[in-house]
């Protein structure tokens, strides 16, 4: 349905549209401060995930759905053929819409994508998605602890974006199902970007998301339209370093 993902936009009408895919728990709004800051030239349009934010809980929660999802969300939004920036899962899923609708997706950047998820990892991982805090100075000290560097205000601004209070404790918005399920879909093989796609991957070398077989199946399929930028980074590469990060995304995309 049109209103199946909560959508948030930033910059102007008339400037040229991206599409931004979040990580698993997050949400389209945690790019905000990246466009307002440091992508003011485009029009940045940042769904929630299905399962995740303001969107709809329903499953299915497959890399399918998600992709076809957005591809109901480019429709709505009158976008034909869009750069598609992923970050972790939103890379899994962005590779999906790129191989499901490959005519539009005009260039894809790829932020550290979820790509070399291990069974055993993802089991590990998906035991801890029901988050439940007592308070909202639980919920503080949970995101400080994920997030740790990150300013007080952007704590504050996560926790009131990205938790609720329900039956007197605090949790965080998505749907623990839907992140559990997102674990497992981690674990599948990881697509490549069609033939022909202008596509750059940002790793994190600090983290083990990407690896290099990927990397050299993205160099051999791509060719020159592939280009591939190793940084001294955490998972959370545009939070870490917003203005390179944008930079970088700029450049490729302009």
């Amino acid at each position: 349905m049109a209103d199946a993902l909560h959508v948030h936009s930033y910059g102007s009408i008339e400037s040229p549209p991206v599409l931004f895919l979040h990580g698993i728990a997050g949400h389209g709004a945690r790019f905000r401060r990246l466009a307002e800051n440091h992508l003011r030239d485009y029009r940045v349009v940042a769904p929630d995930l299905r399962g995740h934010g303001l969107s709809d809980r329903l499953p299915p929660w497959t890399l399918e759905q998600q992709a076809a999802d957005l591809l109901r969300v480019l429709d709505v939004h009158d976008l034909d053929s869009v750069p598609v920036v992923g970050h972790s899962f939103g890379g899994l899923v962005a590779l999906h819409l790129a191989r499901l609708a490959p005519q539009r997706v005009r260039k894809l950047v790829l932020l550290d994508p979820a790509v070399k998820v291990t069974p055993e990892d993802a089991a590990e991982y998906a035991q801890t998605a029901e988050v439940i805090r007592d308070d909202r100075g639980e919920a503080l000290a949970t995101q400080r602890h994920d997030w740790p560097g990150e300013p007080e205000e952007h704590i504050e601004e996560e926790v009131t974006a990205n938790w609720v209070e329900v039956d007197g404790h605090w949790r965080p918005r998505y749907s623990p199902a839907a992140v559990i399920t997102a674990w497992s879909e981690m674990c599948r093989a990881p697509r490549l970007p069609p033939p022909g796609l202008p596509t750059l991957l940002v790793e994190a070398t600090r983290e083990e998301f990407v690896g290099p077989e990927f990397v050299k199946a993205c160099r051999f399929t791509l060719g020159d339209d592939f280009r591939h930028a190793a940084l001294d980074l955490g998972h959370m590469v545009y939070l870490e370093d917003p203005a390179g990060i944008a930079a970088l995304i700029d450049e490729f995309i302009r």
